[in-house]
């Protein structure tokens, strides 16, 4: 009987200490209020106990970040600073501390930089420029430093709204896990452009044989996440509030569903921001501002990926943009934007479900969440 005891002890302990670990929180934000730059955060999970542990300073709207599979490199844009040109900068963060050492800084050769990747191995990172209606990947060296090698790429064409898409706008750049393509919905054409990459060449985007996916028209496609099996994409359209879901394979995208993002009797604005899988690839999250200001949940098939809705989650937070889910899948943390605030959920693993923990984590017009494991 003792045994038995201690065997289940051990095993209750072993799975605490599995699903138990500390995260350093970086948070992008806009500085033209409240924020003085990148605030970085200890978080425990799955208690959501934060502390404060540092801000990165001197640097204006680092709206969107970035960090390395490794841990050790964190790479923002900043969205329009005095001088009216974006921005690309690169720190060294401390594993033990997460603390950031500025390496260098790039121009982004395009107005309002909104989005950037780093691709497999840090060879190259990936930069949306929103109001430029372009792109531009710059060649990392071995330091973690920006170089001078790029490529820029510029869209052409419209959409059907006058006032939001009479010209491209890039809004966000995704490497495909297979590290073999370039995925980037254009809000302002109603495309998702599909661009063979290459990390070898001098210039590593190339043309593919699809070119595009095209989205319903007026939709406006914003950010798309990959299921973990990399065989299905979901695209959250900010304007229409919908999500696309398509199979994807050696560099194309073939639509199998469209689905409302939210209630069937909401008449408010539409404005979707964000959009994740679970770890577990059971869920799928999307985050809606405006008058909707909430999470809508969705259960995914696990045979053909079809997306249902499970239901849609209030936030006690203004205006949420983008929010992660930590690789665990306990916690699910969203940045409030005109609230000032980042609220912190824990997730049903059953059911999808969300409910608030009292972790309230106070800063200035968070728009980006990344999250690295401490010591990593």
């Amino acid at each position: 009987m003792k045994k038995r005891t201690l065997l289940l002890l051990l095993t209750i302990l072993v799975t605490v200490m599995a699903y138990s670990q500390d995260y350093f929180l970086y948070t992008g934000t806009y500085t033209n209020g409240m924020s003085e730059g990148i605030y970085i955060y200890k978080i425990s999970v799955p208690s959501g106990e934060t502390v404060l542990v540092d801000v990165i300073k001197g640097i204006e709207n680092p709206s969107y970040l970035a960090v390395t599979k490794d841990g050790q490199y964190l790479y923002c844009v900043s969205e329009d600073g005095k001088d009216h040109k974006g921005m690309i900068s690169a720190y060294k963060l401390d594993p033990s501390t997460g603390k950031a050492s500025f390496l260098n800084k790039k121009e982004s050769r395009g107005e309002g930089p909104c989005y950037i990747a780093i691709s497999e191995n840090r060879k190259w990172v990936a930069v949306g420029n929103y109001g430029g209606g372009n792109l531009i990947t710059y060649a990392i060296d071995k330091e973690g430093k920006l170089t001078d090698q790029y490529q820029l790429v510029h869209h052409d064409g419209k959409s059907m709204n006058p006032k939001r898409q009479d010209k491209p706008h890039v809004h966000s750049t995704n490497f495909t896990p297979d590290n073999k393509y370039l995925l980037v919905p254009d809000l302002g054409t109603d495309k998702v452009m599909i661009y063979s990459f290459n990390e070898k060449k001098k210039m590593p985007l190339g043309g593919t044989e699809q070119g595009f996916a095209k989205i319903t028209d007026g939709s406006g496609p914003r950010h798309l996440d990959f299921h973990p099996n990399g065989k299905w994409v979901y695209v959250i359209e900010e304007m229409g509030g919908t999500i696309s879901s398509w199979k994807y394979g050696t560099g194309k995208l073939e639509k199998f569903q469209h689905i409302d993002a939210h209630p069937s009797n909401y008449e408010g604005t539409r404005g979707s921001a964000d959009i994740h899988v679970s770890p577990d690839g059971k869920f799928l999250y999307a985050s809606h501002r405006f008058e909707a200001n909430n999470l809508s949940i969705f259960s995914i098939d696990e045979k053909t990926g079809m997306l249902q809705t499970v239901g849609f989650q209030d936030l006690p937070g203004k205006k949420p943009r983008n929010f992660t889910i930590d690789p665990t899948g306990q916690l699910l943390l969203v940045a409030n934007q005109d609230s000032n605030d980042i609220t912190v959920f824990k997730r049903d693993f059953g059911t999808g479900k969300l409910s608030v923990l009292p972790t309230e984590i106070k800063v200035g017009s968070p728009v980006c969440l990344k999250l690295v494991p401490v010591g990593k």
